[in-house]
């Protein structure tokens, strides 16, 4: 047996103001999104903002359910509407945020959202600067492989 250990790259930032301009928008405007998402059930509000190759920006915030899991997350509704407005367009980066965060730790992607992100990193063909963001502290990952390492990929797929 070996143990070996998978790094994870990732900057971390104590504001948003040391952050270069682009990056500082973009989580404006995910914080922005995040006051709209729709969570009577749980109260946690997120809102996440895409950056396009052509420059556009893309808002979405978490859309819940009564009817566990039919809810989708704000990272997915943003993506989603991206690639179906402007497919081809590439993604640049993601800021996602909670509104409220009381808690000091930056959102995180769930599961799913993380494997969309992948699947839109492979389409592309180029890495999706991911940037988490809290009030205390601010995460940014140079892309997808520093968030879910062995991550699943449609080569695993090929014979």
């Amino acid at each position: 047996m070996r143990e070996l250990t998978l790094p994870i790259i990732y900057s971390e930032y104590s504001s948003d103001d040391i952050l270069p301009d682009q990056d500082s928008q973009l989580i404006r405007k995910a914080r922005k999104a995040a006051q709209n998402g729709y969570a009577p059930y749980s109260g946690y509000q997120v809102g996440a903002a895409v950056l396009l190759t052509n420059g556009i920006i893309i808002q979405g915030n978490n859309q819940e359910n009564a009817a566990y899991p039919s809810g989708l997350c704000a990272e997915r509704v943003a993506l989603f509407y991206a690639a179906s407005q402007f497919p081809g367009i590439a993604v640049e980066a993601i800021a996602v945020t909670i509104h409220n965060n009381n808690s000091g730790n930056p959102a995180k992607p769930c599961g799913a959202c993380r494997q969309v992100l992948a699947e839109y990193e492979d389409l592309s063909g180029q890495p999706i600067r991911i940037i988490l963001d809290s009030a205390e502290k601010i995460i940014v990952l140079p892309g997808i492989d520093s968030l879910l390492p062995l991550r699943f990929k449609k080569d695993d797929l090929q014979k």
